[in-house]
């Protein structure tokens, strides 16, 4: 059995009911059993929530990301986020985290743009804490900046680094600061040589698997929408870069996103 620790069901691609069942029945065919759908903003966050109300082994979580916080305008939005993190089920507070990849998406500067997203960021790092849920973090192009701010928080909230895709040296420093690291199919791309090289070092209680579904699709199915069931790729290709079964693999990244993330077999956290 499998769990994907990061995809996006609340996404508008699995837009209809009918889609979203069949994607989940697809991932459960592959022996993923489990599936973390990730909150990106108020409204898919509480459609993570129906979703996962809907389908056994669906776990949700709440959050906004870096790059919607110029859509979020209620001032209330925090404690909208804090209600739908207190319902039964919710995983973690996610995804969070910086951007600097993609511009500026109202028109601002990169300084006042950068700035917003560092004082949402901060704001769900503080209610992870308040709630004791894990975080997801999202870090594009942004490391430097997320390290900077983690050193505010020594004790907390326990976080991923999800779709990791860096050198070896930067996974050993991330994993000495106490922080756990998801690969995408990114690792089954042959070109992605350090992403190869910090996969084999990861140590198996800190590693997990996810699809970040409905992108970044692995070898064979690079370039086609990505779905959970992909999950099983993913790990068969870390299995074969650390010279380990596949089974083994498979057990240990569900053991740790079961730890990572409070999860049992089919049942809210």
């Amino acid at each position: 059995m499998l769990v994907d620790t990061h995809a996006h069901l609340a996404s508008s691609v699995f837009a209809e009911e009918e889609e979203v069942a069949a994607v989940v029945q697809r991932a459960m065919e592959a022996d993923v059993s489990r599936i973390v759908t990730i909150g990106s903003d108020l409204e898919d966050s509480r459609r993570n929530l129906e979703l996962s109300r809907q389908f056994p082994g669906v776990h949700p979580t709440v959050g906004v990301h870096p790059t919607s916080v110029h859509e979020v305008t209620q001032p209330d939005w925090q404690d909208q986020l804090r209600t739908m993190a207190t319902e039964p089920g919710v995983v973690a507070i996610g995804e969070i985290g910086m951007d600097f990849f993609h511009p500026p998406q109202d028109g601002s500067s990169e300084e006042d743009w950068h700035a917003r997203q560092e004082t949402f960021f901060r704001a769900q790092l503080d209610l992870a804490i308040e709630l004791s849920l894990p975080v997801v973090i999202h870090q594009r192009n942004s490391v430097d900046a997320i390290r900077r701010i983690l050193t505010d928080y020594p004790d907390g909230p326990t976080a991923v680094f999800h779709c990791f895709n860096g050198a070896p040296d930067l996974a050993r420093e991330l994993l000495d600061r106490g922080y756990f690291l998801s690969f995408t199919g990114i690792v089954t791309f042959p070109k992605a040589v350090e992403v190869h090289e910090s996969a084999r070092i990861v140590p198996a209680d800190r590693l997990m698997v996810e699809t970040d579904s409905p992108y970044l699709a692995p070898v064979p199915f690079r370039g086609k929408r990505c779905e959970p069931a992909y999950t099983r790729n993913t790990a068969e290709h870390i299995a074969q870069l650390r010279g380990v079964p596949f089974e083994q693999i498979a057990s240990e990244t569900t053991s740790t996103a079961e730890a990572f993330f409070g999860l049992s077999e089919g049942a809210p956290r």
